[in-house]
């Protein structure tokens, strides 16, 4: 039987008389080496023990044949002699028979020790099988892990392009933040030069006083003239002439001043719809 390492930590070996295949299961290599080594070494003493029960074998056949050979002339010699048939040497025979008494004597305990080794090695056949069903039990065990894994992956990969999509979504809302941005500062920009038209139309209104001053004065001033006229008949033709121009003039100065008060009617209007487009924006941002 020859021993043979079919991994670093499992041997086998068959018998072929048997038809049986064993195997044994190490806990490193470095036992499984040393059992291989064992393993030869009586496979190595088992094969010098059959060398010389062998030899003895023949040993012992040439010496029966030697003494069967003698024997014809011994018993002539006795019977010549006249001596009996206990004085016949048969010591080779018996010797022989020893030798091989011995012999299986040998083989009987060898096979008593071989059987005692098959009873081990079953043991450890049987353990190997138990470890070989655990092995299994983890191995389907593992492959649930894996199983489990794999699913828990595919969750994972699901969240991720899920997470992806919002990632767009923010980006996409992001750029639009930015574009309102851009749109409230050109906003803000159209506002502040409504305020400044404003402004000016302000400092504009602030020369309505003085006019309406002007026109009570020269309404005073044609009052005083009316007084004057009675008294002054002579200069009547010229006084109604400056009252014509001052008349006309005021007409002129009232319709420039409803003009104007038109214009910053407008103004006030525009200025309030971008007041409520720039509050609207804000609101829908």
């Amino acid at each position: 039987m020859n021993f043979t390492k079919t991994s670093q930590k499992f041997g086998q070996w068959a018998d072929s008389r048997a038809n049986t295949v064993f195997g044994l299961g190490f806990a490193s290599e470095q036992q499984l080496s040393k059992f291989a080594e064992k393993f030869q070494e009586v496979k190595e003493a088992a094969k010098l023990a059959r060398e010389k029960s062998q030899e003895k074998m023949e040993t012992s056949s040439d010496q029966s044949q030697e003494s069967g050979r003698e024997t014809p002339s011994g018993n002539q010699a006795s019977s010549i002699n006249g001596t009996d048939d206990e004085k016949i040497s048969y010591g080779p025979e018996n010797e022989a028979l020893k030798s091989e008494n011995d012999r299986l004597k040998s083989a009987v305990e060898q096979s008593k020790k071989w059987e005692t080794e098959l009873q081990a090695l079953k043991e450890s056949n049987a353990r190997l099988q138990d470890a070989l069903q655990e092995a299994k039990s983890n191995a389907d065990s593992w492959k649930s892990q894996v199983t489990q894994c794999q699913e828990e992956n595919n969750q994972l990969r699901n969240k991720i392009s899920e997470l992806e999509l919002q990632c767009k979504e923010v980006n996409l809302e992001k750029e639009r933040n930015a574009q309102l941005t851009v749109r409230i500062q050109e906003l803000e920009a159209d506002l502040q030069d409504k305020q400044q038209e404003l402004e000016n139309l302000c400092k504009q209104a602030e020369i309505i006083p003085q006019l309406m001053a002007e026109c009570e004065n020269i309404t005073a001033k044609l009052q005083a003239a009316e007084l004057n006229s009675r008294d002054l008949s002579e200069k009547m033709t010229l006084l109604q002439a400056e009252i014509d121009d001052s008349q006309q003039k005021q007409k002129n100065m009232k319709t420039e001043l409803k003009k104007f008060m038109d214009v910053l009617d407008g103004k006030i209007d525009e200025l309030h719809e971008v007041r409520q487009g720039i509050s609207k924006l804000g609101v829908d941002n």
